[in-house]
């Protein structure tokens, strides 16, 4: 089952299950947040709890993208209370294209800090159901402000020095009232980031991740398979500038998604009950590391067929949210 949100031209939200190019609504819900709280308190899941709500009208699913009426998958009404994270080098042949930006020496006790924390992934990152594996690593984008729904341009600030796409997996969850997360299913991202700004010094890292992102349109509820392969591109003027293959799923990672789920939720900050949480599970495949520069204008598409429509956004220059000297003193 897939699941969008989405606004009828009055600009009233609702829930919809994809069929068949169509979107049929869910009876009496307006978020997906909520669906998914009801179905904890009934202790069901999100499938049973859409049964159990009912479909009725119905929508064509093109005309709510076109019109970018479709809103990300699962979002929280207090974008504060809306966590956006993620993991790297947590996908087979990650390292490669991250080390192009930190420089590999051959022996172990010379290994960049990238080379050294994937080798610890690969040893380490599948444990036993039930165990924990080594941590990998791990980042804060930001909370609900930066989220840019499908279809809508990524604001570019004054201050960045690159638009890089990042195609990957996002996980869903919702912290219910136990205090417990709940993964509702998995979308499509774009974990969007200043890959220049990295390459200058690994320790800008963080900075390099504050950036808006976008996943979706649609909420793919259950498990992943084990392989998935789906193709990231850059158009520009209308025409491809540059695409590729990305490979994920357990089957192309040296890490468990169980694994990496524990090294986020164990730390009692995020299990906030009624919180939102989208985290981004990492990529091997970045236009940057074959020399690609993007500017405003270009589009970016993530598609993979297991998840409906692709996820498009553009690049637009946004102005500064603050200057250098502003700072009130009181």
């Amino acid at each position: 089952m897939h699941l969008v949100q989405f606004e009828l031209i009055n600009g009233e939200r609702r829930v919809g299950v994809v069929e068949a190019g169509q979107v049929l609504e869910v009876k009496g819900v307006h978020t997906v947040r909520d669906l998914a709280l009801a179905a904890i308190e009934a202790g069901i899941n999100l499938e049973q709890q859409v049964q159990r709500q009912g479909l009725c009208v119905s929508h064509d699913y093109a005309e709510l993208l076109s019109s970018l009426r479709i809103l990300p998958p699962l979002d929280h009404s207090d974008p504060a209370h809306m966590l956006v994270s993620g993991t790297g080098l947590t996908h087979l042949g990650s390292a490669s294209a991250r080390d192009k930006m930190h420089q590999q020496v051959g022996d172990e006790a010379a290994m960049t800090d990238t080379m050294r924390i994937f080798k610890w992934g690969v040893e380490g990152g599948k444990p036993a159901v039930g165990q924990a594996g080594v941590q990998p690593e791990w980042f804060y984008k930001g909370d609900g402000s930066i989220v840019v729904r499908p279809g809508q341009p990524f604001p570019l600030p004054p201050f960045a020095e690159d638009a890089g796409e990042e195609p990957e997996l996002s996980g869903l969850y919702v912290i219910g009232h136990d205090g417990k997360p709940y993964r509702l299913g998995y979308a499509v991202g774009n974990e969007f980031s200043d890959h220049v700004m990295e390459r200058k010094n690994y320790l800008y890292l963080a900075h390099s991740k504050l950036r808006s992102c976008s996943y979706g349109p649609e909420l793919r509820v259950g498990e992943l398979p084990q392989h998935l392969a789906g193709t990231s591109r850059i158009l520009r003027d209308g025409e491809v500038l540059w695409q590729n293959e990305f490979l994920s799923g357990e089957a192309n990672m040296c890490h468990s998604l169980e694994n990496l789920e524990y090294h986020h939720f164990k730390y009692s900050q995020f299990l906030r009950p009624g919180d939102v949480h989208i985290h981004f599970f990492g990529t091997a495949t970045l236009s940057f590391a074959d020399g690609i520069r993007t500017q405003p204008g270009d589009v970016f598409e993530i598609s993979q067929a297991e998840f409906g429509a692709p996820l498009i956004n553009g690049i637009a220059p946004a102005e500064a949210a603050f200057e250098p000297g502003t700072v009130g003193i009181l």
